[in-house]
C-alpha cells in the first residue's frame, strides 16, 4: 500500500469538492444551518394552543377554571363564543384548536356537591397535537376537582382536618424538563451526518465513470484498498467536521448536555461513517449516472428515517418492520448519541449498538471495495 498514491488520491477529492464555492457552503455551512432549523422545528412540545370559551355560566367557579387554563401556560383565549354554531364555525375554519365549553348550572352543581361537567371540543386534525393538549386539559381539571374536594373536607371536618391521600413526587431522571428538543437534537446530528456523508459518497465512483477517468485509474499502480482509502478519506474529514460543528451548535445554541464521553462520541462516529461512506460507494458503484445515485440515495434514506425511532418508537412498529430495523445504522447510532448526550452511557451500556455499527462499517466497506474491483476490471 503506497501512502504516496493514497495521498494524492485525497487531495484530488479535496480539490473536487472544494473547487466550487456552492458546493463548499453545501458541504460546510448547511448541516450548521439544517440543524439550526430542525432543532426549532423538530420538537412535539405544545404551547399557547389557540382556545376558544364558551361559558355559558358566568360563576366564580366557572372563571376560576378558565384561569387555570390561562395560567398554565398552554392555552391562549382567543375567542368567546356564545352558541354552537359560533363554535363549531371556529373549528371548521382552524381558528382555535380548542373549545372549552361549561353550560348554566356548573357553579351551582359544585355548590350543590355534585359533579359538574365541562367539556372539551378538539380539533382532531392533528392527532398528536390533540393528544397532547388532551392530556394537559385533563391535569388541569384534575387539580381542579382536588382543590375543591379538600377545601370541601375541610368545611366540614374543620380547617385543621385534611383528608389523607397520595402524593406522587415526580422526577425524570434524565430529560430534567422533559424536553423534548433534548431528545429530537441529537437525532438531527446523527441524520445530517448520514445525508451529508451518503451524498457525497454515492458520487465518487459514479463521476469518474461519467467524466471519463475511471479507464484512466484503472490502468494506473493504484489497488483497490488504496482507491477505496482515497476516496472515503476526505468525506471521513468532512463528516468529523459536521459532527463538531453541528455538535457545537446543539450544545451552545439549544443547550443539549453532554454528559458522556466525547472520545466515546468520536469513536462511535467512526464506525457510523463507515456504515455510511461504504453504504454510499455501493450506491455509486451500481450506479451509472449521477442523477440515478442521487435518487437511489434518497430511496435508501427516507426509509432509514422512518425505521430509525427517530420519529416513530420501533416498539410501536409491526414485528415483521421491527425485524428489518435491525439492519438500518441509523438505528444504531441514534441509541448512541443519544446514550452520550442525555444518559452519559457507557461502553458497558452500548457495547451492543458499537458492536452491531462495527459489523455494518466493516461489511460495507468490504462490499463496496470488491464491488470496486469489478468496476475497475
Amino acid at each position: 500500500m503506497s501512502l504516496e498514491r493514497i495521498h494524492r488520491m485525497v487531495v484530488k477529492e479535496f480539490i473536487h469538492v472544494f473547487r466550487d464555492p456552492r458546493m463548499r457552503v453545501v458541504v460546510l455551512l448547511v448541516p450548521v444551518v439544517q440543524v439550526l432549523i430542525f432543532g426549532y422545528a423538530a420538537t412535539t412540545d405544545v404551547r399557547h394552543v389557540a382556545t376558544a370559551v364558551c361559558d355559558l355560566d358566568h360563576s366564580v367557579a366557572s372563571r376560576d377554571l378558565v384561569a387555570r387554563f390561562v395560567a398554565s401556560g398552554y392555552f391562549d383565549v382567543v375567542h368567546r363564543p356564545t352558541d354552537d354554531r359560533e363554535i363549531r364555525a371556529l373549528l371548521d375554519r382552524g381558528d382555535v384548536q380548542a373549545v372549552l365549553r361549561m353550560n348554566r348550572g356548573f357553579g351551582d352543581d359544585l355548590n350543590a356537591g355534585r359533579t359538574a361537567v365541562v367539556q372539551l371540543l378538539l380539533d382532531g386534525t392533528d392527532s398528536n397535537t390533540a393528544g397532547i393538549v388532551l392530556d394537559y386539559a385533563g391535569r388541569i381539571v384534575g387539580e381542579a376537582s382536588n382543590r375543591i374536594l379538600i377545601e370541601r373536607q375541610a368545611r366540614l371536618r374543620g380547617a385543621a382536618a385534611r383528608p389523607p391521600g397520595v402524593d406522587l413526587e415526580e422526577r425524570a431522571w434524565f430529560n430534567d424538563n422533559l424536553e423534548s428538543r433534548s431528545f429530537y437534537v441529537p437525532g438531527v446530528i446523527a441524520m445530517l451526518v448520514m445525508l451529508v456523508s451518503l451524498l457525497l459518497t454515492s458520487m465518487a465512483v459514479v463521476r469518474e465513470r461519467e467524466v471519463g477517468t475511471l479507464e484512466q485509474i484503472a490502468v494506473t499502480p493504484i489497488t483497490r484498498s488504496e482507491f477505496i482509502l482515497g476516496k472515503t478519506v476526505p468525506f471521513a474529514l468532512i463528516g468529523f467536521f459536521d459532527v463538531v460543528a453541528i455538535t457545537a451548535v446543539g450544545v451552545f445554541w439549544f443547550g443539549v448536555p453532554v454528559r458522556g464521553s466525547l472520545p466515546l462520541l468520536f469513536g462511535c462516529t467512526t464506525l457510523y461513517l463507515m456504515t455510511s461512506l461504504g453504504a454510499g460507494l455501493l450506491i455509486s458503484t451500481i450506479s451509472a449516472t449521477q442523477q440515478q445515485a442521487m435518487m437511489t440515495v434518497f430511496l435508501f434514506y427516507f426509509p432509514a428515517v422512518l425505521l430509525s425511532g427517530f420519529v416513530f418508537p420501533i416498539a410501536n412498529m409491526p414485528q415483521a418492520v421491527q425485524a428489518v430495523t435491525y439492519l438500518n445504522p441509523l438505528r444504531y447510532f441514534l441509541i448512541i448519541i443519544r446514550g452520550l448526550f442525555l444518559k452519559g452511557a457507557g461502553v458497558r451500556v452500548l457495547w451492543p449498538e458499537i458492536a452491531a455499527l462495527a459489523a455494518m462499517g466493516v461489511f460495507t466497506l468490504v462490499a463496496a471495495t470488491r464491488k470496486v474491483h469489478k468496476t475497475l476490471a
